[in-house]
Formats: C-alpha cells, structure tokens, sequence
C-alpha cells in the first residue's frame, strides 16, 4: 500500500477561498497595488528631481508589489502546498535497545502502582519547624 492511499484524503485537499472571503483579498490587493503604484510614481519624481537616496525606493515599491500579489496567489489558493501530517519519530538505531529496555521499565512501574499503591518512604533526616517572621 502506498503511503500516500493510506492518508486522509480530506487532510490534502488545498481549499480555495471563495465568495466574500475571497472578495475581500481581491479588494485588498487592489488597494495594496494601488498604493504601491503612487509610491512608485511618488518616488520616481523625487528621484528624478535630484533627491538619490529616491532611487532605492523606485526599485522597492515594485518589490512590494510582487510580494503583493504573491501573498495574494497563495492565499486565495489555499497556500500551494498540501499538508502532511508529521511523521512518527524516529529513534537513531543505536539507541533502539535503551529505549526498548525503557519501555519495559515504565510498563514494569505502571503494573506496580496500577493495583498495588506504594507506601510513601519514611523520611531519612527529621523536619525542622521553620523559625516565624
């Protein structure tokens, strides 16, 4: 049997957003383009007016919106990426004996005190009252 037939067909569906939820991302990457479009624009002027520190925040604000619309893709379809769950730890093979024998330990311990309750062990030194104040 393949490992991926004996997963949860429901667990790696991708949900694609869909009605007002999607509206929503749609109008805000719209807005989001938009203001990176004056910024642009905003920055270019300045740039091209004299102002050289400008010339990085030309190149930024393009950047934004490829960030932008990226985000957009990945959530509206649901991130991309299906999701598995996470595997079963594994133990390094050199500590497979220590674990086993640690098993058997705590099994050895939880059929001790599961019908038979252990008494508590006497104290070895005396308590002192604790002087007040």
């Amino acid at each position: 049997m393949d490992s991926s037939e004996s997963r949860d067909p429901q667990a790696s569906t991708i949900t694609r957003l869909t009605g007002s939820q999607a509206l929503k991302l749609h109008l805000t990457l719209a807005v989001g383009l938009a203001m990176c479009i004056a910024g642009f624009y905003f920055e270019l002027s300045r740039a091209l007016g004299g102002n050289s520190l400008s010339w990085a925040y030309v190149f930024e604000w393009p950047a934004f919106a490829v960030f932008a619309i990226y985000m957009w893709w990945n959530l509206l379809h649901g991130g991309g990426r299906r999701r598995q769950p996470p595997a079963k730890p594994r133990v390094a093979p050199e500590h497979v004996g220590m674990l086993r024998a640690w098993q058997e330990q705590q099994r050895q311990l939880a059929g001790e005190t599961e019908f038979e309750p252990r008494e508590p062990a006497p104290e070895s030194t005396p308590r002192r009252p604790r002087p007040a104040g």
